[in-house]
């Protein structure tokens, strides 16, 4: 049976546990090294809880050939091939030991999305602490199996899958020996329109598959993900950018730093604001239960004069009798001298 959590980096991930931000550097560095350790850096100081790569290179991926079925038809990447695409995109592998090294400089965890198992074998000598398996690849069980003999958890994206792939998927990892499993509910659109997102397939995919259940999110800004957090989704994942204007193969649907240190803020707060069901007053609204309304004389009253709705009123603040008594003291007669201004008690009244 799934386990309703997994652990990545001693941090638990689950229903129970605030979200875990992954901040996905993907293609956008542009083909810069240099650039690529800006990002890390970048993104360690939005407070993500994890940076990651894409491990493959165009050759690893697809094949370098003239077929209509190699180019990419529409989108944001339409006309181009697909080697082409992958061989701007891809993170080259002689670049991974310094981007794991930096990481661990600045004390953020680094995984990666292997796409073959030479990506894989890379990986697990850099001591990845985890493996993502790409929507795209999550109907690839042999690449499942073999990230998941690695006994580390595996986070698997669902884009594109059907329910039936989405339990073989799970199944196959759990099986081969997977340290648990996160399913990312994901739209394989880039970017992703707000109303194809169907967020509360995540209420679902919770209670359909017992494991711990995040988003992979396509859409533009952060209101999906702060969304998805309110319906139970334990992890984030969100393409970054240092610049959406510098350009790269996902830039457009990138959040830049300011824009994903909000999003950091914004699904903590998303998080702690759910709570538990409660009915109780809370230690924070004591202060202001004395100005809940309450009777107050409005008028000056002489003794054994009736009260009436001249000179009996509900206001605030709440030193008086509660509003429900309203009906019992109109029609009876002041004990005494009541003062405009006097809350009204019931040795008040006769």
């Amino acid at each position: 049976m799934p386990a309703p959590f997994i652990e990545i980096a001693g941090r638990r991930i689950g229903a129970d546990h605030a979200p875990f931000l992954i901040c996905e550097l993907s293609g956008n560095h542009n083909g810069s090294l240099d650039r690529a350790l800006t990002m890390v850096d970048a993104a360690a100081d939005t407070g993500c809880d994890a940076i990651k790569l894409q491990t493959y290179t165009a050759d690893t991926i697809t094949l370098d050939v003239d077929r209509p079925e190699f180019k990419i038809h529409g989108g944001l990447w339409d006309g181009r091939s697909l080697h082409e695409l992958y061989q701007e995109a891809q993170t080259p592998y002689e670049w991974h030991a310094a981007l794991f090294e930096r990481a661990r400089q600045r004390g953020v965890t680094l995984f990666s999305s292997p796409f073959d198992e030479t990506a894989v074998d890379l990986l697990a000598g850099l001591d990845a602490p985890a493996y993502k398996i790409a929507s795209f690849e999550a109907v690839d069980l042999p690449l499942i199996r073999y990230a998941a003999k690695q006994g580390k958890p595996l986070i698997i994206s669902t884009g594109m899958a059907n329910l039936a792939e989405m339990q073989t998927a799970l199944d196959t990892a759990l099986d081969a020996g997977a340290a648990g499993v996160l399913l990312l509910h994901c739209v394989s659109s880039y970017p992703a329109r707000f109303e194809d997102a169907n967020l509360r397939t995540i209420i679902d995919m919770a209670q359909r598959f017992g494991c711990p259940i995040g988003l992979s999110d396509h859409t533009p800004g952060t209101a999906a993900s702060v969304a998805a957090v309110s319906l139970g989704a334990c992890a984030i994942e969100k393409h970054f950018t240092l610049a959406r204007s510098d350009g790269g193969p996902d830039a457009a649907f990138s959040l830049e730093p300011a824009e994903f240190r909000a999003l950091v803020d914004d699904t903590a707060n998303a998080w702690k604001a759910l709570g538990g069901v409660n009915y109780d007053l809370l230690g924070s609204e004591r202060g202001n239960r004395q100005f809940r309304r309450s009777l107050y004389v409005t008028a000056d009253v002489a003794a054994g004069e009736m009260l009436t709705k001249a000179n009996v009123r509900s206001v605030r603040p709440g030193e008086g009798l509660p509003p429900a008594d309203y009906e019992a003291v109109l029609g009876r007669p002041a004990t005494r001298t009541l003062k405009r201004g006097e809350p009204l008690a019931w040795d008040m009244v006769g």
